[in-house]
């Protein structure tokens, strides 16, 4: 078997989800891939870091329009941020999301007169205890992978699971091209749906199942024949869709016509389930899928009194509990089996055996006509972040983070004026035809219909606080000149 060289296996990270099961935190614009959860870093950052026993290239990365300044801020945190983000124009499921990256995988490789790439198919949501263990199980699948097979991991089950779907493991699968006896794989018997209680427990006695993780690896070329044999349509529309992609910055973006018409299908249906060349590896890594705020506190260490604590807590005859806080102290008194979860704008406070149920509050406050479901009072953007501080009638404040060197657009307002308190850094303000530097503790105030730019010309982040006031103060209410991103 060959050795992999360094541009030969492609991490593809699927960051398209915006899921809410893990509500207050995870939002529609700011799902749980992107949050930060356990250490320092984010669950995509934490996905591309755990490949560092691997031989590998930069990670193509696959998310969809909303979330593309997330994960550029997020890839360039780690430097790897190297035009390596496809743009769904809109979600059709893991089939069409891997054949886009096969797509482009061949055409980056190629390009080099390099040999046809692994893929390996990764989500950027789930938690991976056991980091070296899941490297040798993904090195175990490489010879699989490069003699032709497509290769799916299945978790080691550690308990009759009902939320997972299974894969039933058939005859070991022997490589004759190499002596590798480390290499363990097994053909694929079965794909199975997630089963009752009962069946799952039959499933875990038998020791021929595993749970289906949702990670493969295979040749970029393999997954496309077989996409091409039993999906022809998905395959069609993929192809057509990056025949006039068009770079963007750090983003590739595809023919969003072509793509709209693209089926929407998962790669278990459309592909693993039909072909003859599926094939599983065990791996038994401590792996998460992080489903529920109850299923954090099972993967998450734990104090004397069995509690998470996660931010500014304290706790006093507590016991069992998850605790987030994001802001500001959160306190427990005589309370257990509680997950309490504190955002800027929003506290839950639930049962820890019911939390299944956060989806009906989501349903609540969409019916309701509310904001809190979608968006965080803190939003990123290309040239940093604002935080929605407070608001009136009449009235907002926001704290602006603009990073070194970045600039707001061009713009005018029809129905507010806005005063600037610059209160760490240097502020290039550009306001009709004049132009000057402010410092910290200065302010500038722009009237309304007056053409004006905000700019961070220093080397450290610069720190504003805006006010706005106007008869109409939503954001929508902005006439843009000139623009470096296509968003202010």
């Amino acid at each position: 078997i060959e050795n992999i060289s360094m541009n030969q296996l492609i991490p593809i990270i699927m960051a398209g989800g915006s899921g809410t099961r893990l509500w207050p935190l995870s939002r529609g614009l700011y799902p749980k891939q992107f949050l930060t959860l356990q250490d320092t870093h984010t669950m995509l950052q934490n996905t591309i870091l755990r490949l560092g026993d691997i031989n590998c290239s930069y990670p193509l990365v696959i998310s969809n329009e909303s979330h593309r300044f997330l994960v550029a801020e997020q890839l360039r945190e780690l430097d790897l941020l190297s035009g390596n983000i496809i743009l769904e124009p809109v979600g059709k499921n893991t089939a069409p999301a891997i054949a886009l990256a096969a797509i482009q995988a061949l055409k980056h490789i190629n390009a080099d007169n390099s040999e046809d790439p692994l893929l390996l198919v990764l989500a950027a949501d789930h938690v991976i205890k056991d980091e070296n263990a899941f490297c040798s199980a993904v090195n175990q699948a490489v010879p699989h992978a490069l003699a032709g097979k497509l290769v799916t991991f299945g978790i080691v089950p550690t308990g009759p699971e009902t939320g997972y779907g299974y894969i039933r493991r058939g005859n070991t699968q022997h490589l004759h091209e190499c002596d590798d006896h480390s290499a363990l794989a097994y053909s694929v018997a079965q794909f199975v749906e997630k089963p009752d209680l009962q069946t799952a427990q039959g499933y875990v006695t038998s020791g021929d199942y595993y749970w289906n993780s949702g990670m493969f690896l295979f040749r970029a070329s393999r997954y496309l024949d077989e996409l091409k044999q039993f999906r022809l349509d998905i395959y069609q529309a993929c192809q057509q869709a990056m025949q006039a992609i068009e770079p963007d910055l750090d983003f590739v973006r595809v023919d969003k016509e072509a793509f709209m018409q693209c089926p929407d299908d998962s790669i278990d249906y459309a592909v693993m389930e039909k072909t003859a060349d599926a094939v599983v590896v065990p791996m038994d890594a401590g792996w998460s899928d992080v489903g529920s705020w109850s299923s954090l506190w099972d993967i998450s260490e734990k104090d004397s009194e069995g509690n998470v604590h996660q931010g500014d807590v304290l706790s006093h005859n507590s016991r069992n509990n998850y605790v987030f806080a994001e802001s500001s102290l959160v306190t427990t008194v005589g309370v257990e089996n509680l997950v309490v979860v504190q955002t800027k704008d929003a506290v839950l406070v639930a049962a820890r055996d019911q939390v299944q149920d956060v989806k009906k509050i989501v349903e609540q406050i969409k019916a309701a006509g509310r904001s809190e479901h979608h968006v965080h009072r803190e939003v990123y953007r290309p040239w940093g972040k604002y935080d929605s501080i407070d608001q009136g009638e009449r009235y907002q404040v926001k704290r602006l983070s603009i990073k070194p060197g970045e600039q707001l657009s061009l713009q005018m307002h029809h129905h507010r004026a806005e005063h600037w308190v610059v209160v760490q850094g240097t502020a290039k303000v550009t306001c009709g035809d004049k132009s000057l530097l402010l410092s910290e503790n200065q302010s500038f105030y722009v009237p309304l219909g007056m053409k004006h730019s905000l700019e961070n010309p220093g080397k450290i982040p610069l720190e504003v606080i805006e006010i706005r006031s106007g008869s109409y103060l939503a954001e929508d209410d902005i006439e843009r000149f000139w623009d470096k991103c296509g968003l202010a």
